[in-house]
């Protein structure tokens, strides 16, 4: 295939910039910057970029119906209306005090489901080893009620795709392998786990989004430095090169939702390789001539 149109629309230099979700109502782009504290909110239309600096490591975030944010940080979810104040609406996994809060979306029921993890930041936001696999996914529906939905098995919980036939999509980061499971809205579990697609080796799994024809787009981080695309059946479709090493996570917005959003990171890399690729971190859009789905809204 010809090569794809790239360029950066944002330089933020994240450390590591996460959860970009496209706002239709605002047209613009909302993303976090997990060490740095920050979130970024960008108008494509003027370019007006603001930030607005956190009390914690920010994880993720996600649309609300009435036109604010939810908000992940560590431990604790927020509801925000893009000022200074973040207003408590709960907690996960407060009795796992090695774990945090990673990947979050909103469900296409209006529900805000969380991935947890082994904590792999340390107090100062430098990266931290891991040595288990405690991670599990919740969903948090509009009453601050958690409902556990898997056991606490998983790696680096990333990934979360519905599809229209049913089933959930999430990625283990470490295991290199995304998974689906069988999904009811009403349900108090996940169904029963498959394996939906392993690999490829180019770098490892992190955060994807799905277009119109129902195909899944995967950043591949540590080292990836390129999307995969996977078909319905979980088959690599393609490849798409990237001009930065650890692209995280994908949306796609625009007024006809046809630009590939992708946020980077530059954690744990060597200040020589920085010096040699400052663009790092930074926010790129790709024209794939595509179309992509609106994100959902927290009710």
């Amino acid at each position: 295939m010809p090569p794809v149109p790239i360029k950066a629309i944002c330089e933020s230099r994240d450390c590591v910039g996460e959860s970009i979700v496209w706002d239709e109502r605002n047209e613009s782009l909302l993303w976090v910057d997990i060490v740095g504290k920050r979130i970024h909110r960008l108008q494509l239309a003027t370019g007006k970029h603001e930030q607005w600096a956190t009390p914690d490591f920010v994880t993720a975030l996600g649309l609300r119906e009435d036109g604010g944010a939810i908000v992940s940080f560590t431990k604790s979810i927020c509801l925000w209306d893009f000022d200074e104040y973040f207003e408590s609406f709960d907690e996960i996994e407060p009795d796992r005090p090695g774990n945090r809060i990673n990947e979050c979306l909103v469900a296409p029921d209006g529900s805000y489901w969380v991935g947890t993890m082994q904590n792999n930041i340390a107090a100062d936001g430098t990266p931290q080893d891991m040595d288990a696999n405690t991670g599990a996914y919740y969903r948090v529906d509009s009453s601050g009620r958690v409902t556990q939905l898997t056991e606490a098995t998983f790696g680096i919980t990333n990934t979360m795709i519905w599809t229209a036939d049913g089933r959930f999509l999430t990625a283990d980061t470490l295991a290199n392998e995304i998974y689906a499971f069988a999904y009811d809205d009403t349900a108090e579990k996940l169904g029963v786990r498959s394996l939906f697609a392993s690999g490829p080796e180019r770098g490892l799994p992190d955060g994807s989004c799905m277009d119109t024809e129902g195909y899944l787009w995967n950043c591949r981080v540590a080292g990836g430095a390129c999307l995969a695309r996977f078909a319905p059946d979980g088959a690599l479709d393609r490849i798409v090169e990237l001009p930065c090493s650890s692209p995280t996570s994908c949306t796609f917005g625009g007024p006809d939702l046809r630009t590939l959003f992708v946020t980077s990171a530059r954690f744990g890399m060597s200040p020589e390789h920085l010096s040699q690729h400052p663009h790092e971190g930074n926010v790129w859009a790709l024209d794939l001539g595509i179309q992509g789905r609106l994100s959902h809204r927290f009710r």
